[in-house]
């Protein structure tokens, strides 16, 4: 195995294994013995755990962004329920046990570190990301409308673990169509 792709396996378990049990309910021997990597390959791509989180974190939010990109038409009529229907889609595939971002925060808040705020500065483009569609569309109060937006979004990701990201996704594209239809 090559060394970037022993760093790529390390990444993809250790993504898994956080997803699935938390930052703190995964050590590194767990994902040393599941990549099936010597300890000090991990050290030599990861010099801590922390180090580590960041970089799935890092990847994770890359992914995020080229999916909602693939999926959304910036000129498209529709962009805002286009977002919605991408990232329903999203949890359905990547993040269907909840939100990997608000874990980070969660786990590492006021700790100081560099994964609280990659955390949130994933949180933060989101919005950015709505208020500058909102501004291409000519919206009006385009602060308001990503403020919207993203909690939908927020709140779709959340009800994902109680009732399916289909049934969330189905009621946030309800929501999402009533905005679009009240904004100007």
């Amino acid at each position: 195995m090559a060394r970037s792709e022993k760093k790529d396996t390390l990444l993809e378990v250790a993504e898994r294994l956080f997803y699935e049990h938390g930052f703190r309910g995964v050590g590194l021997k767990q994902i040393i013995s599941e990549a099936n990597v010597a300890t000090m390959t991990l050290y030599n791509h990861f010099p801590s755990k922390d180090n580590l989180v960041e970089e799935v974190l890092k990847q994770r939010e890359e992914r995020y962004w080229s999916y909602l990109d693939a999926h959304v038409e910036m000129d498209s009529d529709s962009p805002f329920i286009l977002a919605v229907k991408a990232h329903g889609r999203w949890l359905k595939e990547q993040s269907y046990k909840g939100d990997m971002f608000l874990r980070a925060i969660e786990d590492y808040a006021g700790t100081d570190n560099e994964i609280e705020s990659i955390a949130r500065g994933h949180k933060a483009k989101l919005l950015q990301y709505f208020q500058r569609l909102a501004q291409r569309k000519g919206k009006e109060n385009e602060r308001d409308l990503a403020n919207q937006f993203t909690l939908l979004l927020e709140g779709t990701t959340s009800m994902t673990t109680l009732i399916g990201a289909e049934e969330a996704t189905e009621h946030s594209i309800a929501m999402a169509r009533t905005l679009v239809r009240h904004t100007s």
